[in-house]
């Protein structure tokens, strides 16, 4: 799952000898040609790469369509947790020599995942799964959407890096990737200038996704004891048409760039969302915890550690 990078490549950056977390990065590394096949059985073209939801040997292994096709902010937690491992490591060999054939290969994905909308004069996402998985088949998720820019503003900066530092690795990625870094970088300058960010600007929060607002929101406390969790009590039906968060969306896209942010984005977005979340995930609580933590929400920080 794509918890590996969000949840254990950290950890272990963090906690014991890195090699293991460099272990957990070769493991993707050495299955990028399975994440190319798997793009290529979706219609993707040019080695386009889509990693794996769900996987013991590199091939997808999840079977709900709505999931293994449309969960696609997989690709960029792990280029997210490649950066990671050179900001904490301060080492950028593994860049050079395999993490950034995996970023390059993850472009023409996003490349060809985006549509323009002319109404909007802006690219869409259209079609996917976020990290919520109580909203499922929605266009512009504001996390995948997000995500897809910083995936590629990460690539673009450390192509460049690498073309300075590391001029032999780099003349044999662009080799056996074939990339053509004027045109395809122009390209990629235009989606992250012009990708469409859903947002409501008098509430100074991000829309989870187009159709969100259209919903009732109303808090958790409005579900019985007797129904929780509700993905055992409530029909698809039901959950799909509810304002109910699984786990962390848009507050996910605010903790893994929190440098972009200041605290009372984070607040706004924290005190619209975190009342409609009913935690029903592993990859949950931990987020808002830490959220919780940095906007001084203590003792709601500890009750979500707990």
């Amino acid at each position: 799952y794509w918890n590996t990078e969000l949840c254990c490549v950290p950890f272990f950056l963090l906690s014991t000898p890195k090699e293991i977390a460099k272990n957990l990065l070769a493991y993707r590394y050495n299955q990028l040609p399975k994440a190319i096949e798997n793009a290529r059985k979706l219609g993707f073209k040019d080695g386009a790469a889509l990693f794996p939801q769900v996987t013991n040997n590199g091939e997808e292994c999840h079977s709900e369509w709505e999931i293994t096709f449309e969960e696609i902010h997989r690709n960029n937690i792990i280029v997210y947790a490649i950066v990671q491992h050179a900001a904490l490591t301060g080492n950028m060999d593994y860049i050079a020599k395999y993490g950034l054939e995996i970023m390059i290969a993850l472009r023409p994905f996003w490349s060809q995942r985006v549509s323009f909308s002319q109404p909007k004069q802006k690219y869409v996402i259209l079609g996917v799964t976020g990290p919520d998985e109580y909203e499922n088949n929605v266009d512009n998720n504001w996390y995948t959407n997000y995500s897809c820019i910083q995936c590629l503003k990460m690539t673009l900066r450390f192509l460049e890096m690498v073309a300075q530092q590391y001029p032999d690795e780099y003349a044999h990625i662009r080799r056996i990737t074939n990339l053509d870094q004027v045109k395809e970088s122009a390209r990629w300058r235009d989606i992250i200038e012009h990708m469409y960010l859903p947002e409501d600007k008098e509430r100074g929060i991000f829309i989870q996704n187009d159709g969100y607002m259209d919903k009732v929101l109303e808090s958790t406390d409005n579900i019985t004891a007797e129904e929780h969790p509700i993905n055992q009590h409530w029909s698809w039906d039901r959950i799909l048409r509810s304002c109910y968060i699984k786990q962390s969306d848009v507050l996910l896209g605010l903790y893994l760039y929190y440098f972009y942010f200041d605290t009372e984005t984070v607040r706004r977005n924290f005190e619209f969302y975190e009342p409609m979340t009913v935690h029903e995930s592993s990859l949950s609580p931990h987020i808002h915890s830490i959220l919780a933590a940095r906007i001084g929400k203590v003792e709601k920080a500890y009750q979500l550690f707990l």
